[in-house]
């Protein structure tokens, strides 16, 4: 037997979402579920669909095109046609190789995910990515493919996780290094690069991210064929996106500093800045743990970019054409910012790291 439920929608409205089961000595053999505008069309399709599924060959049809969530994943990675990004790659196949990758399409409920989810040791907000990756999956299975599978388990999932408080949003930092942090880094970076030439120059690494509002790992992918001089710009190569990372390529604006410090750099590599995110990101930390400065992350510093720029008057918009927000809801926090100038004009590492013509070298 059939049965529908009633499901209230954002926008007020009703939708009835149908379900039929097929048992076998107890246990769910087959199960299919579709939801309707409308509930005399729910009871039509559960109509049809229990006629089809009383005959055998109904049966056995139905049973072949019940992939479970591991082979539908496989399949969505195989015909998406364009290459997943390491973390989302890394999400599916988590899930693939969990209890609920098992599962059948058409077995799949959203108890099973919430079940998973809760064994997912990460924060709230990581949580929500694995929701949205799982779901990338399951609403392009039954159009794409014609697989029993119903794309409101997800979304289901994602009310009951919210309000079991396993699935929120990431809190924003708002950590910010005084001039003084930042002074005594820049001399401990010094203090490095001297005693060991070939490491990696982070004195330049970390004011070019404070300039440029870039990661780090975008700074470190940066080319000089997709730098334009003359528009004060450079080409981000996978600009990170939450929907979308790989060939999300966008033209972003360099700030006067950010530009001055590229071209202070030697042409020793495609790359402008050859050397490896992680390095940097260890080299910072390892910094900041010798000085004693409490809780600065690297990526800080472009939430310091960020507010110097609002600080010195830009809106929104300006901000945004040189982070490559598409979305200015991220920057909006910035707004309550009050116009107090330039944190760092003057500030004596920039000549250091990119000197002016008319700049002299302090003596040592």
């Amino acid at each position: 037997m059939g049965t529908i439920t009633p499901r209230e929608n954002k926008d007020g409205s009703t939708s009835y979402k149908a379900q039929v089961r097929v048992r076998k000595g107890g246990k769910v053999l087959h199960q299919e579920t579709k939801t309707f505008e409308r509930r005399q069309a729910a009871q039509i399709w559960i109509k049809q669909r229990e006629a089809a599924l009383s005959h055998a060959d109904g049966l056995k049809a139905a049973l072949q095109e019940n992939p479970s969530v591991k082979e539908m994943i496989k399949q969505y990675i195989a015909e998406l046609g364009k290459p997943l990004d390491r973390t989302k790659k890394m999400i599916l196949n988590q899930i693939s190789g969990s209890t609920l990758g098992d599962i059948k399409a058409a077995q799949l409920e959203s108890a099973d995910i919430v079940g998973y989810m809760r064994t997912v040791d990460v924060a709230p907000s990581t949580r929500g990515h694995y929701l949205a990756h799982l779901s990338s999956v399951i609403t392009l299975a039954r159009p794409a493919w014609g697989y029993p599978v119903d794309a409101s388990v997800v979304a289901d999932a994602r009310i009951a996780l919210t309000r079991m408080g396993l699935v929120g949003r990431s809190k924003h930092r708002e950590r910010r290094p005084t001039l003084d942090e930042m002074d005594r880094l820049m001399a401990e970076f010094g203090k490095v690069r001297e005693g060991t030439p070939d490491s990696i120059p982070m004195q330049v690494l970390a004011t070019f991210t404070i300039f440029s509002l870039r990661r780090i790992s975008e700074i470190c992918r940066l080319r000089w064929d997709d730098l334009d001089e003359d528009g004060c710009r450079v080409m981000v190569r996978d600009l990170k996106h939450p929907n979308t990372k790989v060939g999300n390529d966008t033209w972003v604006d360099l700030t006067p500093e950010a530009l001055r410090i590229v071209k202070a750099q030697p042409r020793v590599d495609d790359r402008i800045f050859p050397y490896r995110a992680l390095t940097a990101s260890t080299a910072f930390t390892n910094a900041v743990q010798l000085l004693g400065i409490d809780d600065l992350h690297l990526n800080d510093l472009r939430h310091e970019g960020a507010s110097r720029l609002s600080e010195m008057g830009w809106t929104i918009q300006r901000v945004a054409a040189v982070s490559g927000h598409r979305s200015w809801n991220t920057l909006k926090r910035y707004t309550h910012v009050r116009k107090v100038g330039d944190k760092y004009e003057n500030w004596k590492w920039l000549d250091v790291i990119a000197p002016s013509p008319d700049y002299a070298m302090p003596e040592s």
